[in-house]
């Protein structure tokens, strides 16, 4: 090759010429570095028939630099970086990054410093040097990332490592990894599980692209049975991918992984060092890393030879990304199963529409898991009526619920008390003028969070502490917080069951891999009696002697005019009613609503999936909604207000007028304004026929707009704020 085309990381430049040395060999795929005016930049060489684009004459051509040391993207990555582009409306260069997320795995085998605490004492030990002392208690990484431990400055530390307090270590970054025993412990599985696994390992070892829909009840084995194929895949020498829809789980699950194949999988997430992303990376593309388990973005790693994807728990919202490239995994992972020709897995107790209609359709074969493993049956769900019992005053929870968490917590077993909504109250207001505490960067109340005496904005972060008096009419002691959080919860808890022990399960609580690994530490050795969480316990979670779960405000879910609104509350519902009773013991759900004959909270109550999903499906058809029709947005974001109104204007203006597409907007979006950005939305509802992404992508490629608007599309939107 002595000229090719490669993809930049520049989406306003689009796809670039050079020469290629004749010293150098390159091929579709290499990664290298060009010049781009006075800069070095990195490029992706690429098929020149794919990417359009004018030929530019041999003379004007720059020399590439440098052929980097990693393996070329293999041509069934390339397609799926093209597909994910084109299918999601993002510019190329966009998804292509997301392959190259580590910098470092770019250079070839090397070793780095790391820092760990010596031993030794300071000379002079100040209170920033006492803080940053006990915070890396145990820890070792790159100054850079132990300031972010400490929460110190990089002086503080600099300062400690020249009085060897921090000392240095030479850490050889691509150290081989643990390998995993495809026979290591090697369970009894069911006669159910038995069949599915064998199903998925006849596809697996015939190497075809077969999408499953593995559909099982709350604490079926689901995991056991599909770590079947996984021995498989590791016997046959090919790697697995399994995407978990939150971190904190993945501490639970590396733990079972590793009981059943003898060491522990590979971990892919965003809160990995800088060397652990690195060596991670460059194991993933040498083919030397076996299973890897991680958030949706491990989808777009350049995995050597992948034999397997599981999406875990398929049917979480967490698996769409929302900003940036708006992608959901587990659509993607279907795809890059398609374009590797291997088996993709979705697991999931309760599926997504979408998913059971493919099912229906044939295009995905459904693999079902109908009862509790050993004997375990599903709990009865009751529902308690608040309109007709409700809670005592100044209360959250109806008596028949406390007098069930009394009788748990006298047979030492234990409860869980769900309510999706993190921190003490989501409201904070002045009783004596009224004025209520709002983000100054969003849309939004700042919520009260009494653990840490701060009220937090649960969008943008913005933090405050909480005042003493009303810093609008000066009042003290005025200030009342209105509505339940898990906080509050969790005290109602206390003042009723004093001598209980409880624990909190937020994303605020278990904000770590480790903290969610001591959390379960201590629910299995039931050193906890109560635990008040949110949409972080509906998940993942086996707890033998839990037998109770007390769902608070059942109606949350149903409120905000969300287009999904009765499928997210029966999937959060239903996962959480699964936590009870999985041992031996049989367990009990009460639901706490206003609503008792709404048709979600009936299904739940009458343990009617099927009625339930058959009536939202029906809904669905009726609208015009996914899976019947298509969805995609259109929001405009500014800092300057009447900037993104007019930007919205001229984009609905422009608007085409297309049979069986109906364009709504421009409107303000629910969330006006978001990190400090206005925000206007439009809504597309279109026929499955339209082809959705050519119309958007025609319409706005004709307009401009200044430099601060920002214009993004979302297609398959799970999120209307």
């Amino acid at each position: 090759m002595k000229r090719v085309r490669l993809i930049i990381f520049n989406a306003a430049l689009g796809p670039l010429d050079y020469s290629v040395p004749d010293d150098m060999a390159v091929e579709y795929g290499s990664v290298v570095v060009a010049p781009l005016g006075p800069r070095q930049i990195i490029g992706i060489v690429w098929e020149e028939d794919r990417l359009p684009g004018e030929s530019v004459a041999a003379s004007k051509l720059r020399p590439i630099f440098e052929l980097l040391p990693i393996p070329p993207l293999r041509a069934e990555l390339r397609r799926l970086i093209e597909w994910t582009a084109d299918y999601y409306c993002a510019p190329l260069a966009a998804v292509a990054r997301m392959v190259l997320s580590s910098g470092g795995a770019m250079r070839g085998p090397t070793t780095m410093t790391e820092y760990r605490l010596s031993g030794s004492e300071p000379e002079r030990m100040t209170p920033q040097r006492a803080v940053a002392m006990d915070a890396l208690q145990g820890e070792q990484a790159t100054i850079r990332e132990l300031t972010e431990l400490a929460s110190v400055s990089d002086g503080v530390l600099r300062g400690l490592v020249n009085q060897g307090v921090l000392e240095p270590v030479e850490v050889n970054i691509d150290r081989p990894y643990p390998q995993a025993q495809a026979d290591y412990d090697e369970p009894q599985l069911s006669g159910d599980q038995n069949t599915v696994a064998s199903r998925i390992v006849a596809v697996l070892e015939a190497r075809e692209f077969v999408p499953f829909l593995l559909d099982g009840v709350t604490g079926s084995g689901k995991t056991e049975t599909y770590f079947e194929p996984v021995a498989a895949a590791l016997r046959g020498n090919r790697q697995v991918l399994v995407l978990l829809p939150e971190i904190a789980l993945t501490e639970a699950f590396l733990k079972r992984f590793e009981s059943r194949f003898g060491a522990a999988p590979i971990v892919w997430h965003s809160s990995l060092k800088s060397t652990e992303r690195r060596r991670a990376w460059r194991a993933i593309a040498s083919g030397e890393a076996q299973v890897v388990v991680g958030a949706r973005s491990a989808l777009f790693l350049p995995y050597a030879s992948l034999g397997l994807i599981i999406v875990d728990e398929a049917h979480e919202i967490s698996f769409k990304q929302d900003e940036g490239v708006r992608y959901n995994a587990r659509d993607v992972a279907v795809m890059r199963a398609r374009f590797e020709k291997i088996p993709v897995v979705l697991a999931s107790a309760t599926p997504a529409l979408e998913s059971l209609q493919m099912a229906e359709s044939g295009v995905y074969e459904r693999l079902e898991l109908p009862s509790r493993f050993g004997g375990a049956t599903l709990p009865a769900i009751t529902t308690l009526n608040l309109t007709e019992n409700p809670p005592e005053r100044g209360r959250w929870l109806a008596p028949e619920l406390v007098e069930a968490l009394q009788d748990r917590l006298t047979k030492n077993e234990q409860s869980l008390l769900f309510l999706n909504r993190r921190g003490y109250a989501p409201l904070t207001l002045c009783r004596h003028c009224g004025h209520r505490f709002q983000c100054p960067n969003c849309t939004a109340w700042l919520v009260e969070h009494r653990f840490t005496s701060r009220l937090a904005c649960h969008h943008c972060g913005y933090d405050a502490v909480l005042p003493d008096a009303c810093p609008d009419c000066g009042e003290a002691d005025s200030l009342v917080a209105c509505g339940p959080g898990v906080e509050r919860i969790a005290d109602e808890v206390k003042e009723i069951l004093p001598e209980a022990r409880i624990a909190v399960a937020t994303s605020d609580t278990l904000n770590t891999p480790e903290k969610a690994a001591e959390f379960v530490a201590q629910a299995e050795g039931k050193a906890i009696d109560v635990i008040v969480g949110t949409q972080l316990v509906t998940k993942g979670f086996h707890f033998p002697d839990l037998t109770l779960v007390g769902v608070v405000d059942a109606d949350l879910g149903l409120e905000g005019g969300d287009l999904r609104a009765a499928e997210r509350t029966y999937q959060q519902i239903a996962q959480v009613a699964g936590r009870a009773g999985r041992g031996s013991k049989p367990g009990e759900v009460l639901i706490q609503t206003r609503h008792p004959k709404a048709p979600v909270i009936a299904a739940l109550e009458a343990g009617d999936r099927d009625a339930f999903y058959a009536a939202e499906t029906e809904a669905r058809r009726s609208a015009g909604a996914p899976p019947f029709g298509r969805w995609a947005a259109i929001i405009v974001s500014s800092e300057d207000e009447n900037e993104a109104k007019e930007a919205a204007r001229a984009i609905g203006g422009t608007r085409p007028n297309i049979r069986d597409v109906m364009i709504l907007g421009p409107a303000p979006a629910p969330m006006a304004l978001l990190r400090g950005r206005y925000r206007y939305r439009l809504l597309i509802n279109a026929r499955r026929s339209a082809q959705v992404q050519d119309i958007i992508r025609k319409w706005l490629d004709t307009l401009d707009f200044p430099r601060g608007v920002r214009v993004s599309v979302d297609i398959d939107p799970y999120s209307f704020v």
